[in-house]
């Protein structure tokens, strides 16, 4: 039973600001995710991708951004729990609240922020890689040179499928993509990008079998209208099919959902008492879904919850410049 003033459900990028403003605002803190990584969707789904809505960064690769909070967060010293669910919530007689997740662990805190982006995303199935029980599967794609020596092939048509294609053609032995439609939907210029680079593109086609022992040696590709098949040697299968996004237990906590958002007050506060929320999963009217905006509304939570669990603070915290040392894990070594 880990006890905390402050549970933070989401480790993406408002998840992690959160946690280091909790630490700022001298808070207990514990941040929970259901993936088994820090860094969310960004980390997920285009940690080489450059993002271009962060203050004081003209552009920032994912992966770095990614870096860079958790280094943040992490001097805050806060518990943290990977691969596990938030699935049920309950209030306790001392006004405190209990969070168990799916695999029994519990938090008994003063208060919950919900940071949890577009809630559980779990990857649309496909029948070939499902069923592989082999090395070289990666729905997470590593750094590019880790490619240098391998084969890969990537199915999907967006935007994701399309940059980690581009990206790894300048690496990989070898890339190529497959794709069940006669176009693609990602940006045009990446396309261009793509017909242009050396990775094959086989389109109308899917990835029908994957084949090796222990490890990934070959692939069978069909084409969708034909039937006509052909291998293509593979160490690696990178399926970039997008993901289906829903709120998982959270809809049963007795919140005010609007479509797959959460509603929140100014202050982000749910109106459920105790529990706030903060980034893509919130909702009110004018909200930008920005991650610019999620960081502004981590602070506004974790404020309002620290004035909320000591009575007689402010809400304002004051400027960080006026802190003595700066909260950041490794600062000043």
């Amino acid at each position: 039973m880990a006890d905390v003033d402050l549970l933070i459900i989401g480790a993406g990028p408002a998840g992690l600001f959160a946690t280091y403003y909790a630490g700022m605002r001298g808070l207990r803190v514990a941040l929970v995710d259901s993936l088994d990584h820090l860094g969310g969707q960004v980390a997920a789904l285009y940690p080489e991708k450059h993002v271009y809505d962060v203050a004081g960064f003209p552009a920032v690769r994912g992966r770095d951004l990614v870096a860079g909070l958790t280094r943040q967060a992490l001097g805050a010293d806060p518990q943290i729990v990977l691969g596990e669910e938030c699935s049920s919530l309950e209030d306790r007689p001392d006004g405190s609240i209990r969070v168990r997740t799916t695999a029994g662990t519990a938090f008994d805190c003063g208060a919950v922020l919900i940071t949890a982006g577009i809630g559980r995303f779990t990857p649309r199935a496909l029948p070939a890689v499902d069923a592989y029980r082999g090395d070289g599967i990666h729905r997470l794609v590593r750094v590019a040179e880790e490619y240098a020596e391998h084969d890969v092939v990537i199915v999907g048509g967006g935007d994701s499928a399309v940059d980690w294609a581009n990206m790894l053609a300048e690496t990989a032995r070898s890339v190529t993509i497959v794709h069940r439609r006669a176009g693609f939907t990602a940006h045009e210029a990446s396309v261009a990008q793509l017909h242009a680079s050396r990775a094959r593109v086989v389109m109308e086609s899917e990835l029908a079998e994957v084949h090796g022992r222990d490890a990934i040696e070959r692939v069978v590709i069909r084409h969708a209208k034909t039937g006509d098949a052909h291998e293509v040697p593979a160490s690696v299968v990178i399926p970039a099919l997008g993901h289906i996004a829903s709120l998982g237990p959270l809809a049963d906590w007795g919140l005010t959902i609007v479509g797959r958002q959460i509603a929140v007050g100014t202050d982000m506060s749910t109106g459920r008492a105790r529990v706030f929320a903060a980034g893509d999963i919130t909702d009110y009217p004018g909200k930008v879904r920005l991650m610019a905006v999620g960081f502004g509304e981590a602070a506004t939570a974790v404020n309002n919850i620290a004035a909320m669990l000591r009575p007689g603070e402010d809400v304002f915290p004051g400027h960080s410049s006026e802190l003595a040392r700066p909260l950041v894990a490794g600062a000043g070594v």
